[in-house]
């Protein structure tokens, strides 16, 4: 990919909107928050039906108080109030009080009726809304995984592990509590209150304006909470990514911890960022604690008021008892979601951190990618070049390698040496392209790397990194990692790997489990299982990044006997091998000597001994000659 100027600081600009530095603009309620709204439009159908649900629930719950009322107005009537006055003096000749007429019975059974179709559709509701949360929930850390995985190695190097993983766990899970919770309460709320006004102001104009009037209150009351709390939830979130970043290194490093009696200070970091954490909840809580009474205060204010002046308007003749008794019900049907409205505000500015932080990551564009018109490498790796090969790191201020230029074809074995920090395993990583360089070009079969599919490429390339890394699984799993092969295949690629000698005497062989990263194997065997994982697709470049540091000289030789002697297989393999100790590339076709950055001497082993040079420096250092000669 050839990425033009102009595309670039765009680029940098979206690398460099870290999560934990994010604008400090004025918080808005429900800014980022609205970007879950496509994720849930994708399960329409579920959503509607939730919200058609809880309309039907909030029906039937409204509809026992408009019976009560309607109740109250019959035994209020002029005939309920004879039919009592004869039945009180038949009481004083008859033991027994008469039936109920039927429409007694009728206000019951409307009542039960109601209960029963609002759990109905209440249940319903929420079995839509919860099932369309967990599925957008999904969608969302899909996104943001897949994002993270398209990103070059370069964004990680700057990051904490543990805190894109916070991210991608509880901050998505924040997410889905919107989506449940947050947002069924906003429906229920909106139904709630636009059906109560309408039977209220059905009833009563003048009753239904004292009691909504006050609420209005409420709406200042809102944007103070929003624009003060939020900034502090946001802190919380990160805080929570600090501590989980902290505790991963703590634990995937527990050894180095114990070694160095380090306990009480990696304890301080934490208690460093969960006294930050405890802090900033302190003060959001403090905010909250404010925001929430002044709703109860705005509640007391509507109702003290509705039934002060409930007696004036029965007196004027404009709504009955019964209707009154309707009304009052309904009224404190409807504090319940003026209260419920400060949690959710709460919870929507908590959802509001949390959205950030995973949009965040799911906007993160990568800066190596396929360039348009790249396509698919069909044929076999058979030479790689580099022309005038210049590159620095992101966070460098220097070149890591200067106009470096170097050819390796079919079969080819080309070695390279270097003190540390020369740039050899930067060689590698651009042959991979986990970077890429500023100026010159990166051939592959005399075409520049760009023009080939990043996926296809490295599907090519069996790659062996310094530290190798295995995944918690089975020596199976990793071998055959990402891959479908048989086992017949593996135990090949393992054999070649010279791993086979240790896996016999394992209780299960090349099922026994390796540990989290490996823990459970030697340096030297979880080199040799990356190493199988590399040669099991028979690749046709092979890259080695200090792949034998682990190993001891004779298996090391063995497996050099394997690679370059005896496999037919990998006979038009090429193989780039980066060592500091030299006898695993005295073999190669063509060592090359690096200098910070710079190609200083290449040959053969034999030529570069006679040379005199760097590299029969370092090889007399390795082999113990200069040291006999000053003895």
């Amino acid at each position: 990919m050839s990425t033009s100027e102009d595309v670039k600081p765009q680029i940098s600009t979206s690398l460099s909107k870290d999560l934990s530095d994010l604008a400090e603009e004025k918080q808005v309620v429900g800014r980022k928050i609205w970007r879950i709204v496509p994720y849930v439009a994708r399960y329409w159908q579920r959503a509607l039906g939730g919200i058609l649900a809880n309309a039907g629930a909030r029906a039937f719950d409204l509809i026992p108080f408009i019976a009560i009322g309607m109740a109250a107005d019959y035994y209020q009537s002029e005939t309920f109030t004879n039919t009592t006055i004869e039945s009180l003096v038949k009481l004083e000749q008859i033991p027994h009080i008469g039936p109920i007429d039927s429409v007694e019975i009728g206000f019951g059974l409307l009542i039960l009726i109601s209960f029963t179709f609002l759990a109905f559709f209440q249940g319903l509701s929420n079995q839509l809304w919860q099932s369309t949360a967990y599925k957008a929930q999904h969608d969302i850390r899909m996104d943001a995984t897949h994002s993270l995985l398209n990103m070059e190695a370069s964004y990680f190097e700057s990051r904490q592990t543990g805190n894109l993983m916070s991210v991608l766990s509880s901050d998505v899970a924040q997410l889905e509590d919107i989506i449940s919770d947050a947002s069924t309460s906003m429906i229920r709320i909106a139904i709630t209150f636009s059906t109560a006004f309408v039977i209220m102001f059905w009833m009563s104009s003048k009753l239904a304006l004292i009691l909504f009037a006050p609420l209005v209150i409420i709406i200042p009351m809102v944007v103070w909470f929003s624009t003060r709390v939020q900034r502090k939830y946001r802190k919380q979130r990160e805080s929570t990514g600090g501590i989980v970043a902290i505790l991963e290194n703590v634990l995937t490093g527990i050894t180095v911890v114990q070694a160095y009696n380090a306990k009480k200070f990696e304890g301080s970091r934490i208690e460093g960022q969960s006294g930050e954490y405890r802090d900033m909840a302190i003060q959001a809580a403090f905010i909250r604690n404010r925001f929430i009474p002044g709703i109860y205060v705005v509640a007391g204010i509507s109702f003290g008021l509705l039934v002060s002046a409930g007696g004036w308007v029965m007196e004027s003749g404009e709504i009955t008892v019964g209707q009154f008794v309707t009304f009052l019900l309904i009224s404190t049907r409807m504090s319940m979601p003026m209260f419920i409205l400060g949690m959710l505000l709460n919870q929507l500015q908590k959802g509001e951190a949390a959205s950030k932080r995973v949009f965040a990551i799911i906007d993160l564009e990568p800066s190596i990618y396929d360039s348009e018109g790249a396509v698919p490498l069909e044929d076999r790796i058979s030479s790689i070049s580099f022309e005038n090969v210049k590159f620095a790191y992101p966070s460098s201020d220097s070149n890591t390698l200067n106009e470096i230029s170097f050819s390796v074809s079919s079969g080819g074995f080309l070695g390279v040496m270097g003190h540390t920090g020369a740039g050899k395993s930067t060689i590698l990583k651009l042959v991979e392209r986990f970077y890429e360089p500023q100026s010159g070009k990166v051939l592959v079969n005399g075409r520049d790397i760009n023009e080939f599919k990043i996926e296809s490429l490295r599907s090519r390339i069996g790659f062996v990194s310094q530290d190798p890394f295995l995944f918690f699984g089975s020596i199976r799993e990793n071998v055959s990692y990402a891959r479908d092969h048989s086992e017949k295949e593996i135990l090949a690629a393992l054999e070649a790997a010279g791993s086979l000698d240790f896996i016999s005497q394992l209780p299960d062989g090349i099922d026994t489990m390796v540990g989290d990263r490996g823990v459970m194997l030697s340096g030297g065997q979880r080199a040799r299982i990356s190493l199988a994982r590399a040669l099991l697709d028979d690749p046709d470049l092979l890259i080695l990044d200090e792949a034998s540091a682990s190993l001891d000289a004779e298996t090391e030789l063995r497996i050099q006997e394997s690679l370059f002697d005896s496999s037919n297989d990998g006979k038009d393999r090429i193989t780039i091998a980066v060592a500091h100790r030299l006898a695993t590339i005295r073999k190669a076709d063509e060592i090359i000597a690096m200098v910070d950055g710079a190609i200083v001497e290449r040959g053969t082993h034999d030529q570069l001994i006679r040379n005199g040079n760097v590299y029969s420096s370092q090889w007399s250092i390795q082999t113990g000659e200069l040291e006999t000669e000053v003895g």
